[in-house]
């Protein structure tokens, strides 16, 4: 009968380190990220949809948000995973036009009618 206070002392000592181990961890810094503005061809809101799932499937990429009036693409990015040029390709490869860039000829085809670039800003 001794031996179970003894036990049951040992048990919760043991819990509560482990609890206090836990809540003193300190979280390491972030790797730096950069940021990427490009100027798309992309027209309505189906174009910022796709650009911006597009993105998100680039490796590195951590955030991209698509300004529809102003055609403007923000990337937030690791540039030890990727690079301004690859995100540009990508963009293209997605069927727009990117920094003056035009856009895979075999992509832009694929674009809703809605998404071309030859129709007026929605």
């Amino acid at each position: 009968m001794k031996f179970f206070p003894s036990f049951l002392l040992s048990c919760l000592l043991i819990i509560s380190g482990g609890a206090f181990a836990q809540t003193t961890k300190t979280k390491a810094k972030g790797p730096a990220t950069e940021t990427l503005q490009l100027k798309t061809s992309a027209v309505c809101d189906m174009c910022k949809a796709r650009l911006e799932k597009a993105m998100a499937y680039e490796k590195g990429v951590q955030q991209a948000t698509l300004d529809v009036p102003s055609q403007m693409l923000t990337v937030t990015f690791r540039p030890d995973k990727t690079s301004a040029a690859a995100l540009t390709s990508a963009v293209q490869k997605t069927g727009y036009d990117a920094n003056g860039q035009l856009a895979d000829n075999k992509a832009y085809e694929r674009l809703p009618e809605c998404c071309k670039k030859t129709n007026d800003v929605h």
